[in-house]
């Protein structure tokens, strides 16, 4: 594994642009598939932040849905959630799977309740975007190098 800081200061960076906050539905044919799964297992010890990197890869799932469901100027967070998965998890394809099950796991959920941007989606993603910043400042202050 790498060290946790060098991944987890972008994505903190990434967590903490705001929304813009627009109200138009996007089509179903624009929006983006989640982050392709790889498969097998390994039987590596976790690490002992890998609690937190799980919920930190919910929250971009869910962070990168509700942007481009509000038409945000998009950064790349599919983009951040590979180079995560290349930085942590890399020789470890049962931890990648995790990771990158975790990801659209929290693509998914959102996906399936809002439809529209709406000042529900509005926020939530705002809370996110909180929840995510805090996570990686945890992770990078308690383990990183």
């Amino acid at each position: 594994m790498k060290p946790v800081a060098c991944l987890i200061l972008p994505l903190l960076l990434a967590t903490a642009s705001p929304l813009a906050a627009q109200t138009q539905k996007k089509p179903a044919a624009e929006t983006k598939a989640p982050v392709q799964q790889t498969a097998p297992a390994d039987t590596a010890k976790p690490a002992p932040y890998d609690g937190q990197l799980l919920r930190l890869a919910e929250v971009l799932g869910s962070i990168s849905y509700l942007r481009e469901l509000c038409g945000a100027p998009q950064e790349d967070w599919r983009r951040t959630m590979r180079q995560l998965l290349d930085s942590d998890a890399a020789n470890e394809p049962a931890r990648r799977e995790r990771l990158t099950a975790a990801y659209n796991r929290g693509y998914r959920t959102f996906a399936a309740v809002h439809t529209s941007c709406t000042l529900a989606a509005r926020t939530a993603e705002e809370r996110y975007r909180n929840e995510g910043a805090t996570l990686a400042t945890e992770i990078a202050s308690r383990f990183g190098n």
